[in-house]
């Protein structure tokens, strides 16, 4: 059995797991701006909806990423290599971003003051956009193809990565996120915020058939192979199905539909990327499977540990959306709790 060729999948898979999980809580932190109404006591309290809704989960999703860098790193370090330096501003940009969504919805609720929530959701929205729209830009230039020398070192400087076509891919992920984030909000509340989150989701859906169609299509025609038609296809009539079955208010099977979207469109990266980790623009040099795996030993430690381990993930962030699958009101949120920044002082000396 070819390890190396198994990992390509299994890394897609983890990909596709936290873009799934992970896209759904960058389109609630997007949202929030957007969602509430009302006076500024009401909109507050439907903030804190929204916030509690992905609490349980937000940092959980984020083990997927962490799990497939780790990943490249062990059974493709050529690969890990070359993504990471050639993507490293990018990348850095990403990372600060979710650095301070994590530390704002941590401390979001320590502090009874109405500025500091501002702040923080600031945080939260900053967080959330920027790895929406950098995410993917990041795997549409891996579709399109970057310039490589002979030591596989990308070359084609930092500007070049926002090309047309990538720009479109982040508007891709900004529009699919948005929708994923919607139709989450909608299954998982109650009340007139989830009516507006249907009718956010609504708008969405048609915008996103628009924006990912069209890049869809333009990969499909310019970079990617024949099979990949069948891969379009299904994210087309998987969002036309979130569209509908949305409007009939059945949220369960608009958020499968939305998850079989963002699924579909992974596979038409990585399939577009196939037999290749990095492909190189306009028939360059590109960064083989082959030539950017690890020794067999390696691969088949890390497989091992991967069959151990793996499972136990999956069961235990399972266990974690059973637990809080309830929907949530804003009659759930009880009056802040914080400390205040007089006590904050009076505590300081």
């Amino acid at each position: 059995m070819d390890l190396a060729l198994v990992w390509f999948f299994l890394i897609a898979a983890l990909w596709t797991a936290y873009l799934v999980l992970e896209g759904f809580d960058f389109g609630v932190g997007m949202l929030m701006s957007l969602l509430p109404r009302g006076d500024a006591a009401h909109r507050e309290k439907e903030r804190r909806v929204l916030v509690n809704s992905i609490g349980p989960v937000w940092d959980g999703n984020e083990v997927w990423l962490i799990t497939a860098g780790a990943a490249t790193f062990a059974v493709f370090p050529e690969w890990y290599a070359t993504l990471f330096s050639g993507f490293y501003l990018p990348l850095l940009a990403i990372l600060v971003a979710l650095i301070v969504r994590g530390v704002a919805f941590e401390y979001r609720g320590k502090i009874a003051d109405a500025a500091w929530a501002r702040r923080c959701d600031i945080a939260i929205q900053f967080g959330s956009w920027v790895p929406a729209i950098l995410w993917g830009v990041m795997f549409a230039n891996l579709v399109r193809g970057v310039q490589l020398d002979e030591s596989y070192q990308y070359v084609g400087g930092f500007w070049a990565l926002f090309n047309p076509f990538a720009l479109l891919g982040g508007l891709t992920t900004l529009v699919l996120f948005l929708l994923h984030g919607a139709v989450f909000v909608a299954l998982k509340t109650d009340g007139e915020i989830r009516a507006r989150a249907r009718r956010f989701a609504g708008v969405l859906s048609v915008e996103a058939l628009v924006v990912a169609g069209g890049w869809a299509v333009w990969a499909q025609v310019a970079y990617s192979p024949a099979w990949t038609w069948v891969v379009v296809a299904v994210a087309a009539l998987a969002l036309v199905g979130v569209f509908l079955t949305n409007r009939a208010g059945r949220e369960g099977y608009a958020f499968t539909l939305s998850a079989l979207t963002i699924v579909a469109s992974v596979v038409l990266i990585f399939g577009s990327m196939f037999p290749d980790v990095m492909p190189g623009l306009d028939g360059g040099t590109s960064l083989s499977i082959a030539a950017a795996a690890s020794t067999p030993y390696t691969l088949t430690v890390v497989t091992w540990v991967a069959v151990v381990l793996t499972p136990l993930v999956i069961l235990y962030q399972a266990w974690t959306y059973w637990v809080f699958r309830r929907r949530l009101t804003v009659g759930h949120i009880p009056a802040p709790g914080g400390l205040t920044w007089k006590k904050i002082k009076e505590s300081a000396f």
